[in-house]
Formats: structure tokens, C-alpha cells, sequence
């Protein structure tokens, strides 16, 4: 399994204790795989409250801060693929620079700005 990116989908999924993902999260923490989570998908995802499930999870994730050229990347994405929603292609350029498999639950506008980016994404759907 290469490097994993986990969309907004895959970190409802684990709050839920889909046994999908959590099989998927435990095989890549037992091959040293430490899936990302990208800080605009916690953000989208996080409700306040308590969300145990959620913080398991992400107690076994690395999250990563959207920086100034990830941020560029990211609006050129959104003007390209003629999307609007930031943690999605937070997600794309993400994954691609590291050719990570992504899992989500919504594969549409991943799959649209990847296309017009001239890439396609490795998609692991939960």
C-alpha cells in the first residue's frame, strides 16, 4: 500500500466506526504508513463537541498544514477544474505530490480536479 490522504468522508467514517475504514486505517498503521490528514479536511469535518471516534483516529494520523504553495496550488485547481470547494482540492494537490491513494466517500469533484490537472487519483472508497 503506498502513502494514504484521507478526505472529509474518510474522518465521518471513522467517527461512525465504519469497520471499513478502520480496517484500512489499521493495515496501513501495521505496514508504517501514517495516513494525512490535511488541516482543511479537519476543519471541514470537526464539529466542537465530542467526537471520540474522530480524535482515535486522528490520533494515528499526521496532519498537515495548508502552506502558502500548497494554498496556491490549490486555488489554481479550483480555477482550472471550475470547483469551489477548498478542502477538496486541499485533498487533490495533496495526494498528488506524494501520489497518495485517497479515501473518501465522495470520488466526483476528486476525480474532476485531478482530471484537469492531467493526473489521476488512486480512489478507496468507504
Amino acid at each position: 500500500m503506498a502513502g494514504l490522504t484521507y478526505d472529509c468522508g474518510a474522518l465521518l467514517a471513522g467517527e461512525q466506526g465504519d469497520r471499513r475504514l478502520w480496517a484500512i486505517h489499521a493495515r496501513a498503521l501495521q505496514r508504517g504508513v501514517l495516513p494525512i490528514v490535511p488541516t482543511a479536511i479537519l476543519a471541514q469535518a470537526w464539529r466542537g463537541g465530542p467526537q471520540p471516534g474522530l480524535a482515535r483516529l486522528l490520533g494515528g494520523c499526521h496532519l498537515e498544514p495548508l502552506v502558502e504553495s500548497a494554498a496556491r496550488n490549490v486555488g489554481a485547481a479550483l480555477a482550472r477544474s471550475s470547483t469551489t470547494d477548498v478542502p477538496d482540492a486541499t485533498v487533490v494537490i495533496s495526494a498528488l505530490q506524494r501520489d497518495d491513494a485517497v479515501v473518501t466517500s465522495d470520488r466526483t469533484d476528486l476525480e474532476r480536479i485531478a482530471r484537469v490537472l492531467g493526473r489521476r487519483l488512486n480512489l478507496v472508497d468507504v
